[in-house]
């Protein structure tokens, strides 16, 4: 079998790219991905074209490297471009979301329902109850608030 492998180099390479990447479907979170892909391209090129085992490892992780880089420049270049997920994010969901105040607010603080919850509040100035206001940001626990203007 070694002697197999010695004189068909470009099976072991798919081989080891194959099980790399049947490894990383178990849930490797993308470890081994790059190094299979790299795998398998050391062994189709090197179906082609002859190298050395020393040149095939040095392929191997050069084109590791170089999958990973590429891989890393492309998640970068996607996250700058996509709008920001508030998914499992509760308070920031809320920012924009139109409420009256059910009670005062005193020391510029309180609590608002909304929904099943009890929210703390908090505004620049002390507001009476039925005051319509809106949430424009979120601090911890805390809904920052500002009275909404009349329309028109």
């Amino acid at each position: 079998m070694l002697v197999d492998i010695i004189a068909h180099p470009h099976w072991f390479w798919l081989t080891l790219g194959g099980l790399l990447l049947a490894a990383e479907m178990l849930g490797t979170s993308g470890y081994l991905l790059w190094s299979g892909l790299a795998a398998v391209m050391v062994g189709i090129i090197e179906w082609f074209i002859p190298f050395s085992w020393t040149a095939q490892g040095s392929m191997f992780a050069v084109l590791t490297l170089v999958c990973v880089f590429l891989w890393y420049r492309w998640m970068r270049h996607r996250e700058a471009h996509q709008t920001p997920n508030a998914l499992n994010q509760r308070g920031s969901q809320m920012i924009g979301l139109q409420l009256t105040l059910e009670s005062a607010l005193h020391n510029r603080t309180g609590h608002v329902r909304i929904g099943d919850s009890s929210w703390r509040v908090e505004a620049e100035q002390d507001l009476p109850a039925g005051t319509p206001v809106e949430v424009v940001a979120v601090e911890g626990i805390t809904l920052r608030i500002q009275p909404r203007l009349p329309p028109g």
